[in-house]
C-alpha cells in the first residue's frame, strides 16, 4: 500500500512538472507568435492591398490570392519568416510580380484586404476595368554606388525589364569626363509611377541588387497638407477649399496670449 502511496506520489510530481514544461514551451511558442504577428517588418503586399495596418486586421489567411497567382509569387508567411503568420507577401528578387493584367489574386480576396478599387479605372465606355498599372506595391530605389550603370559600366537591364519603361524606369544620358568618349546610361525612377512589381530588382546584375522595391512607406516621404503647388491647378484647388474654413480672430488671439503667458504662469507658481 505504501508503495502505491509513493509511486502515485510520484506520477502526479511528475505531471506538474510535464504540465508546467509545456506552459513554458508553449508560452515561447506562443511568443514567437505574438511578435510574427505584431511584425512591421519590411514585407511586400500583393497588388490593390490595403494600408499594413488595417491588412492585418482585414486578411483573413485564406490563402486565396496566393492559389490564384499564376506565377507563385505569393507566398503565404510561415512561422520563422518573422512576418505575420499566414498572411500573403512576395519578394522581388526571388519570384516578383508579373504584372498580370486581369490581376488574377485581387478579385477573389473575400475580406477587402486587396482592394479591387485600388486597382481599377474607368475606360472609355464608363465602366470600371482592371488596371495593374495602379498598383502601388512597393517604391523602388537605386544604389548609385553599388549600379554599375553609375560606373559607367554599360548595363540597362533594369530599364529593360521594366513594364512601363520610359515612365516608371527612364535612362538619364550623361557624358563620362573620365574616358572621354564615353556615355553614363543611368536609370532613373518615378516612383509616381512605378508599381513595385521588382523585376528590375529581379534582373540586376549585381550580387546584392543594387535597385530593390521596398514598401512605400519606408521609402517615400510625405509633405502633409501645410505646402501647395501653385502651378499644379488641381492641387491649388485645396486652396479655396481652405477659404471656406472661418476664423474667430478673438479667440484665435487669446489662444495666442495663454500660450504665450503660460510659462511665466508655470515659473510665477513655482
Amino acid at each position: 500500500m505504501k508503495k502505491d502511496k509513493m509511486a502515485t506520489r510520484r506520477e502526479t510530481i511528475r505531471k506538474m512538472l510535464q504540465g508546467a514544461g509545456f506552459l513554458g514551451l508553449g508560452g515561447l511558442t506562443w511568443g514567437a507568435y505574438i511578435d510574427e504577428a505584431k511584425a512591421v517588418d519590411i514585407i511586400l503586399r500583393p497588388p490593390a492591398a490595403i494600408p499594413e495596418e488595417d491588412f492585418i486586421k482585414a486578411c483573413t489567411k485564406c490563402g486565396a490570392c496566393v492559389t490564384a497567382c499564376p506565377y507563385d509569387t505569393l507566398k503565404l508567411a510561415i512561422p520563422g519568416d518573422n512576418k505575420p503568420v499566414g498572411t500573403p507577401y512576395f519578394e522581388p528578387r526571388d519570384i516578383p510580380c508579373e504584372m498580370c493584367p486581369d490581376i488574377p489574386c485581387v478579385p477573389v480576396c473575400p475580406s477587402g484586404a486587396l482592394d479591387i478599387d485600388l486597382v481599377s479605372s474607368v475606360n472609355e465606355e464608363k465602366t470600371n476595368r482592371l488596371d495593374i498599372n495602379k498598383a502601388k506595391m512597393g517604391a523602388t530605389i537605386i544604389d548609385a554606388n553599388t549600379c554599375v550603370a553609375f560606373w559607367g559600366i554599360q548595363c540597362d537591364l533594369c530599364y529593360r525589364a521594366c513594364p512601363l519603361m520610359d515612365e516608371a524606369i527612364s535612362i538619364k544620358y550623361e557624358r563620362n569626363e573620365r574616358t572621354g568618349k564615353h556615355a553614363f546610361l543611368k536609370p532613373v525612377v518615378n516612383n509616381e509611377v512605378c508599381t513595385g512589381c521588382g523585376l528590375c530588382e529581379k534582373v540586376c546584375v549585381t550580387d546584392i541588387p543594387a535597385i530593390k522595391v521596398l514598401p512605400r512607406n519606408i521609402v517615400l516621404g510625405e509633405v502633409g497638407s501645410h505646402y501647395i503647388k501653385g502651378w499644379d491647378p488641381d492641387d491649388e484647388n485645396r486652396l479655396k477649399k481652405a477659404d471656406d474654413e472661418k476664423y474667430n480672430d478673438d479667440e484665435s488671439n487669446n489662444k495666442a496670449m495663454e500660450y504665450l503667458n503660460s510659462d511665466w504662469k508655470d515659473l510665477i507658481d513655482e
